[in-house]
């Protein structure tokens, strides 16, 4: 089954959106091997994969996950690819919980770290959040807390079956781009960072079609959020535009200032440092800048000006920590 596949791509062709999707409820399903597995994702590591082909993955996933009851929150999501290799601290998780203390809902989509040392999950987990289906468990958290947390491979038995693969392979593969295409929770508003412009490209389009209020980010050095450490391409449905990091976040910032550490560990210690108001001017800019963009997608504000002393009001006041140490004690 898999090998007539295999040839079939090896010849250069593309896969329809049936057949990529055919293809995802397999894997999904346990029909294929390790060694299979590895040889199919390799191929989109060679080449460019297609509109069609994401689309067909992503139907399949969104088929076969376990559902997150919670569209009555009209919830967001802040999700970057990640696989942009730059190992920076968990900047989007971070910026979810400065979002919760200003009042919208998050269902935050995460995953262990597949290219960097922590990825949403990993800190999430270390700190002491317990992953779960349950959706009682996640609405009692949204209704006290305004936040809950999706580990995909949970949610997902597609992911959980390739998670070795990713580990053992070390780079960014078309999982990446998958994932803040799947939340479970469907929710109502993304910010969703991406690496590089042909995947804003693709994204654009797929959420396009979605419908539903967007806002891409790409840092234009290759970051997949707003880094400040250079203009940020923004594309909403209404268009795009490039934003400097004064106009974003007050200043620029140098890439060294964005480090996530060595470990789960150290990144467990920025993490809870910068919620408690604790980190530095440089990590605070590159936060706040996240956060505003996000509760700015959601248009209770007017401009972004007022979204951004929303979310300093959330950090300084000590609300964003509130919600995280609630979030926690519920655990």
């Amino acid at each position: 089954m898999m090998k007539k596949i295999l040839e079939y791509l090896f010849e250069h062709k593309t896969l329809s959106k049936e057949q990529a999707k055919e293809v995802m409820l397999n894997i999904g399903k346990g029909m294929y091997n390790e060694n299979e597995i590895t040889a199919f994702v390799t191929v989109f590591l060679m080449r460019r994969i297609t509109i069609e082909e994401l689309s067909g993955f992503r139907d399949a996933l969104l088929e076969i996950c376990i559902k997150a009851e919670l569209s009555a929150y009209h919830c967001m999501d802040i999700v970057g690819t990640g696989g942009d290799g730059k190992n920076t601290f968990n900047i989007s998780t971070l910026s979810c919980f400065i979002v919760a203390g200003t009042g919208q809902k998050i269902a935050k989509h995460g995953n262990y770290g597949a290219s960097s040392v922590s990825g949403s999950s990993n800190v999430m987990e270390y700190l002491g959040y317990r992953f779960s289906t349950d959706n009682q468990k996640l609405k009692n958290e949204l209704e006290k807390t305004n936040i809950c947390f999706l580990h995909a491979p949970l949610f997902h038995p597609a992911l959980k079956k390739v998670s070795t693969i990713r580990k053992n392979l070390a780079v960014r593969t078309f999982f990446n781009m998958l994932g803040p295409m799947v939340n479970p929770a469907n929710p109502a508003f993304q910010l969703v960072g991406v690496y590089n412009l042909e995947m804003a490209r693709i994204y654009n389009y797929l959420l396009q079609v979605v419908g539903k209020p967007f806002t891409i980010i790409h840092g234009l050095d290759g970051y997949d959020e707003i880094s400040l450490t250079n203009d940020t391409k923004i594309i909403t449905q209404e268009g795009e535009q490039i934003k400097t990091p004064e106009a974003l976040g007050k200043r620029m910032v140098m890439p060294a200032d964005l480090s996530g550490g060595q470990t789960v560990e150290d990144a467990a210690k920025i993490f809870t440092k910068i919620l408690k108001g604790e980190g530095s001017f440089a990590q605070n800019a590159v936060v706040l800048a996240n956060a505003a963009m996000a509760v700015f997608v959601t248009g209770q504000y007017t401009n972004y000006d007022e979204a951004y002393q929303a979310v300093i009001e959330s950090l300084e006041s000590g609300n964003a920590n509130e919600k995280f140490q609630q979030l926690m004690s519920m655990q």
